[in-house]
């Protein structure tokens, strides 16, 4: 089994990845294999809305020149996906918003590939907008058939300067039981 975690922020290492990185640590305790990837430089443009992902139904976009299909492979290729994203203007960061259009558009004309996977949101906010940004990502994820974890509060955690999210005690082990619960399902599915 094979979980990834989507790092959206632009800051590579930082309290995303903090988050994503403490659900992996449980998951690795299970025995179930992790990857981060990190959305940090890496060119992912928006969806043009060509449509032609829905006539060609290869699970690909026609754009090739950035990161997004070799992304979008991972995730085919993954048992669980975990989006991670910082609050960005009460929002998910436009990487993160890119690679959601895209792939949401690639899915719709590949029908089911996504389904039964089990996922999972974690946001890192520096004080407001959590909510709206954690709501973007599962409804990314309820969309696409796929099975939502969840925890014993939303899979956020606060702080600004990278390493914050740490201090909040409340946020870390939200995260570490997010990542027994994944754990948990994942074993009971397969």
């Amino acid at each position: 089994m094979k979980v990834i975690g989507i790092n959206g922020s632009p800051r590579k290492d930082g309290n995303t990845a903090i988050l994503i990185q403490t659900v992996f640590k449980e998951l690795t305790k299970e025995g179930i294999e992790t990857e981060l990837i990190q959305l940090s430089g890496k060119n992912i443009e928006g969806c043009k809305a060509c449509w032609a992902c829905h006539k060609n139904k290869n699970k690909q976009c026609v754009i090739t020149d950035d990161f997004f299909n070799e992304c979008f492979a991972k995730m085919l290729a993954s048992d669980g996906i975990i989006l991670g994203s910082p609050v960005y203007s009460a929002g998910v960061t436009s990487q993160m918003k890119a690679l959601i259009d895209r792939a949401s558009m690639v899915l719709a004309g590949n029908k089911g590939v996504f389904k039964h996977k089990i996922g999972a949101s974690v946001v890192a906010a520096r004080r407001g907008g959590a909510i709206s940004a954690f709501d973007t990502l599962n409804n990314f994820l309820y969309s696409k058939e796929m099975f939502l974890v969840g925890s014993s509060y939303w899979n956020m955690a606060y702080g600004n300067a990278i390493g914050e999210v740490e201090q909040d005690q409340e946020g870390i082990n939200n995260m570490k039981n997010l990542g027994q619960n994944m754990a948990w399902i994942l074993k009971k599915i397969q």
